[in-house]
């Protein structure tokens, strides 16, 4: 048992991540067993979120969940599972045009003003 403050504190708060980290990893594979067990695109939806969400938490590398995805991605197509198409509620509703805001015109850069010129340096005299 730690015995210093701020390492018993550390232990306690290790303690919750494991937990949290758990439940991460459950949902994982609870949503991967739904997928294998059927192979729609909502379950590959909610499979491709879980993974996101781990990857989020820094609980799995990017590439590794990416890799991962592309797999279940390949099961899906080959079962024959279409993409689910992302709705936005804006395309369902018909656009009123709006009158484009004007822009203000371009600021003209600064001229620049000319260098003043230094004198050149005087070579310092050379005594025999």
């Amino acid at each position: 048992m730690p015995i210093i403050k701020s390492a018993k504190k550390a232990a306690r708060q290790a303690e919750k991540r494991t937990e949290h980290n758990k439940e991460i990893k459950r949902a994982i594979k609870a949503a991967l067993k739904e997928f294998k067990a059927k192979p729609t695109a909502e379950n590959l939806a909610k499979l491709q979120s879980e993974y996101d969400k781990a990857v989020k938490k820094d609980l799995m590398k990017k590439n590794t969940a990416s890799r991962r995805k592309a797999a279940a991605a390949k099961v899906a197509k080959a079962a024959g599972t279409k993409p689910a198409k992302a709705t936005k509620k804006a395309a369902a509703k018909p656009a009123a045009k709006k009158p484009a805001a004007k822009k203000a015109p371009a600021k003209k850069p600064a001229a620049k003003k000319p260098a003043a010129k230094k004198a050149p340096a005087k070579k310092p005299a050379t005594k025999k």
